[in-house]
């Protein structure tokens, strides 16, 4: 039954997100649409009508609204988002060249999220009281109030520029991912810890909490196998939101420190109004944020103390 149930989930789920997959490509068809008339930025100044005309012919701009749509929908759905106005190559190719880069830039800011955040949230949640909390609740402060761009300018400036230990901008190497993964890594700890603690405190007056503690259990043991399985579920799709959130947030930091990713990529594509490079980043973004928030709801559905058998470790078990 319980194997029955978790097909059904994993059904449900991947209908949902080929819906938020086609939501997503009509967000980045209508990008094109809002932002003006592409041949202003294509076309020469002195460009005649003619000219203009036989441009929009050549990029398929004076089709129907609609038929521009169904074009859209069917080439994206073979793969094929169309070429590149300023780089004369496919768009999808342009795209993929970048995602390595930011993919390393997010999996090194989620990684430091949970090194980091998961151990103060521990600390902070657990209710105990003393340096740890305190650095807890002060990264948990800092990380929400400081904004990326700041944050990166600073780490620039103190420890590029005057102490000469990390490269200022570019990728060359590991050195050069140190500044922008604490910039990008900041904020998504903040948010690990605020939310451990506050989960953590919740459970922590369970009845069944209260019970492993009865038994005489130590309370490193009811922490590690009793509160954290059952918050579990939460934290784990929390970080596949937040993996999504540093796709985003890679846009400023890459920005700020010439990062050569997806971000740095999508604004020099908005400067050109490159629209299918713009639409190619877009779903790629969305493709992937999709992807990492369903597989991390489906492992949060398998370590979910209620699912199966790991709840004989949890509120209703006895070690």
């Amino acid at each position: 039954m319980m194997a029955f149930d978790l097909v059904a989930v994993a059904v449900r789920r991947v209908a949902y997100a080929a819906l938020v997959l086609l939501g997503v490509a009509t967000f980045a068809f209508a990008l094109g649409h809002v932002s003006g008339d592409p041949t202003d930025a294509l076309a020469p100044p002195d460009a005649s009508p003619a000219d203009r005309a036989a441009l929009r012919d050549r990029l398929g701009l004076d089709e129907p609204l609609f038929t521009q749509y169904g074009l859209f929908l069917g080439r994206a759905a073979r793969g094929d988002l169309g070429e590149s106005w300023g780089q004369r190559r496919p768009a999808l190719e342009a795209t993929l060249d970048r995602l390595p880069a930011t993919l390393a830039l997010a999996t090194a800011a989620l990684g430091t999220a949970i090194a980091i955040g998961v151990p103060l949230g521990l600390a902070s949640g657990t209710g105990r009281r003393g340096p740890l909390r305190v650095l807890a609740n002060g990264v948990a402060l800092l990380g929400q109030a400081v904004p990326a761009f700041w944050l990166g300018s600073v780490l620039i400036l103190a420890f590029a520029v005057e102490r000469r230990w990390f490269p200022a901008a570019g990728l060359d190497g590991p050195r050069s991912m140190v500044l922008p993964t604490l910039a990008l890594g900041l904020y998504p700890t903040a948010m690990t810890i605020r939310l451990l603690a506050v989960t953590l405190a919740d459970v922590r007056g369970q009845d069944w909490v209260r019970t492993a503690r009865g038994k005489g259990l130590p309370e490193g043991r009811v922490v590690t196998f009793h509160m954290v399985p059952a918050v579990a579920p939460l934290i784990l799709a929390f970080l596949g939101v937040q993996l999504g959130f540093l796709f985003g947030g890679a846009v400023v930091v890459e920005s700020v420190f010439a990062y050569p990713g997806l971000g740095r990529l999508a604004l020099d594509a908005v400067q050109d109004r490159d629209v299918p490079l713009v639409q190619a980043v877009v779903i790629v973004v969305g493709a992937l944020t999709v992807l990492v928030s369903t597989a991390a709801d489906l492992l949060g559905g398998l370590v979910d103390p209620r699912s199966g058998r790991t709840g004989t470790l949890t509120a209703g078990g006895s070690s």
